[in-house]
């Protein structure tokens, strides 16, 4: 069955009217550039042809029943199908009480929401669909609660039964799944670290055994706030970076079937560079992440495996100035020289060496293989 179609990828929007905003002074994310900036991407992906529209994810900045308003209203004035799926950031309590910020919605208010964008006729928080005959989508909701009432990623049971159902009825196709939280690794130790285990699927080993039984070869991911692609065997996930902090990216992807039956996918990236009253938007959010990054550091330099005591991990500070805003960009490359050998081994085994040199895979722009 021949395969050729286009979509872009636009993550973790958190949309924010200007009456929602708290303006603190350490808050980490431009939110206040989130309906600009998305609308700027709309205005270019009108011009490109696309198919549809997928959002893994954080589409509020915490949750607010204006900004889903907000947001469901303009999806609707598009002139391309757009499916969404829930982030954390999107119903962050049961209640919809959120302590400290918004009102929010509850989860079981998320669908009605969006019942034009995948949700039609299900009050579910997963569903599938068919964008075209062979090509069908299956979005799931990775943010449940616990017993405790905390919100954590993971699939619950009723709806892995359902995965469960589904995959062998559409073996044939080729499957699109958009999750919110990460399912493959996309940096060495982030299911182990305490610093970014919480961005990893709490169940991420039982749902890829599932899609690799069923030969799904590809998740789109959202939650990480950074550009990159990661394989596991025959399994590629693209988790794309969010359009209020740097680098502001958002995806292009052609899809199509080659002479050896083989799906190609081509990956091209794009970045808000400037919106009106931010004539250099990313010069801007690069500063504006490093100068939030010192607490980031320090807990990275002193908490395993490198444990180093706070006096001295405060001087490697300066020179990790902007660690996290060269891996969310995609594509990074480290070299600590002046680090004592563990920690240099630590840092650059960040670097993107392998995926680039060996495996051709760029985190911005790629043509992948999908056998």
């Amino acid at each position: 069955m021949s395969l050729n179609f286009r979509f872009a990828i636009a993550s973790d929007l958190h949309i924010a009217l200007e009456e929602t905003i708290f303006h603190h002074p350490k808050r980490f994310h431009l939110v206040e550039v989130s309906i600009p900036s998305f609308k700027q991407v709309i205005e270019h992906l009108k011009t490109l042809d696309i198919d549809f529209l997928l959002l893994p994810g954080d589409l509020t900045q915490d949750g607010e029943p204006e900004n889903h308003q907000w947001l469901a209203d303009y999806l609707q004035t598009l002139p391309f199908p757009v499916y969404v799926i829930p982030g954390n950031h999107d119903f962050p309590t049961l209640s919809g009480n959120n302590p400290g910020k918004n009102p929010a919605i509850t989860y079981q208010q998320f669908s009605d929401y969006y019942s034009h964008c995948g949700y039609h006729q299900t009050d579910q928080l997963y569903y599938t669909k068919q964008l075209f005959p062979g090509v069908q989508l299956i979005g799931l909701n990775s943010n449940i609660f616990n017993e405790q009432g905390e919100q954590i990623g993971c699939l619950d049971e009723e709806q892995l039964h359902w995965l469960e159902n589904v995959l062998p009825t559409i073996q044939d196709q080729f499957v699109i799944v958009m999750v919110h939280h990460n399912v493959i690794e996309h940096f060495p130790g982030q299911a182990d670290h305490a610093l970014s285990r919480r961005y990893m699927l709490d169940n991420a080993e039982r749902l890829k055994q599932l899609l690799k039984q069923y030969g799904v070869r590809l998740i789109l991911t959202g939650h990480l706030h950074i550009q990159d692609i990661a394989q596991e065997g025959n399994l590629y996930e693209i988790t794309t970076g969010s359009l209020v902090s740097y680098p502001h990216a958002y995806r292009v992807i052609d899809v199509n079937r080659n002479a050896d039956n083989q799906v190609a996918l081509n990956v091209q990236s794009h970045w808000v560079k400037t919106i009106p009253g931010w004539d250099n938007l990313l010069a801007f959010s690069r500063e504006w992440m490093a100068n939030r990054a010192d607490p980031f550091m320090m807990k990275l330099l002193t908490e395993p495996p490198l444990n180093i005591p706070s006096e001295e991990a405060e001087k490697f500070i300066p020179d990790l100035r902007y660690f996290w805003a060269d891996i969310a960009q995609g594509d990074a490359v480290f070299s600590f020289p002046q680090f004592p050998p563990q920690m240099r081994a630590f840092f650059e085994q960040f670097s993107e060496y392998n995926k680039l040199q060996y495996h051709n895979i760029s985190d911005n722009h790629s043509c992948l293989t999908l056998s």
